[in-house]
């Protein structure tokens, strides 16, 4: 059962019911939704912002690790006088402050195969922000494991990529990136517009999930140039062999066969 809304919640979010496709019923399923946002930088800082101004009833936020000055560009939850301490707490602060309607929890680690099971168990979706494959490589295992969507989100200079995974039906992240990319996190410049633009963009897809407003970018992986504001939408291969996702894979399709017999 859904929860209700109250008065000060229809009145927040009273503009974005107004879309067709959304309504008090999308809200209250955004209210009802638990959303694990791991790497809370300028990706999944920003990512986590829309989703609380969007009324997600709570957000887990996971990232170890301090506040350094040259994170200011682009993670738009810190501020200057919290250089040099643990940037989850700051989020957690400011999003709070930003929406008290909405819970959020501050983990300050990160991700590891020893905590990723039990976060992705308490999360209804997860939106993978982190700043390399090891990390995203245990959440979207654990996603499969637990049959969790996930938003997949990354970028390298102008360049970013998107797309939302659903186990058992669409492509895994092991099947985009069979051989993972050298990826230094601190090897690539970073502009906090390029960074912002693909949060929302992220949290655009999430909501669409959660609510079923518009169509999600299932099976399809949007590649973005933004240098040359270019856009294209691809389709991945969808690996049956996947060791990730490939057993899923094999028992939808063997369901599907016995289903049409």
């Amino acid at each position: 059962m859904l929860p209700t809304l109250t008065p000060t919640e229809v009145d927040r979010y009273r503009r974005q019911m107004m879309l067709p496709g959304l309504g008090e019923i999308g809200q209250r399923q955004l209210k009802n939704t638990t959303a694990l946002v791991t790497g809370v930088g300028g990706l999944g800082g920003t990512a986590a912002l829309y989703l609380a101004v969007a009324g997600v009833g709570k957000l887990i936020l996971v990232r170890g690790g301090n506040l350094q000055r040259d994170d200011l560009n682009r993670q738009i939850l810190m501020t200057d006088d919290w250089v040099g301490k643990p940037r989850v707490f700051k989020a957690q602060d400011t999003l709070t402050q930003i929406n008290p309607d909405i819970e959020v929890e501050a983990i300050c680690e990160y991700v590891s195969s020893d905590n990723i099971d039990p976060l992705v168990q308490q999360a209804d979706i997860a939106l993978d922000c982190a700043f390399d494959f090891k990390e995203r490589d245990l959440l979207n295992a654990a996603c499969v494991r637990w049959g969790k969507p996930m938003i997949e989100a990354a970028m390298n200079g102008m360049e970013a990529y998107l797309t939302t995974i659903v186990p058992g039906q669409t492509p895994c992240l092991s099947c985009l990136f069979p051989e993972k990319p050298e990826w230094d996190r601190w090897g690539f410049g970073v502009l906090g517009a390029v960074s912002g633009t693909l949060a929302c963009l992220a949290a655009l897809e999430a909501v669409k999930l959660i609510t079923g407003l518009g169509d999600p970018l299932l099976g399809q992986l949007l590649t973005m140039d933004l240098a040359r504001a270019e856009f294209a939408k691809r389709r991945p291969y969808h690996d049956p062999e996947c060791p990730v996702c490939g057993h899923i894979t094999k028992a939808h399709r063997s369901a599907s066969l016995t289903a049409t017999v």
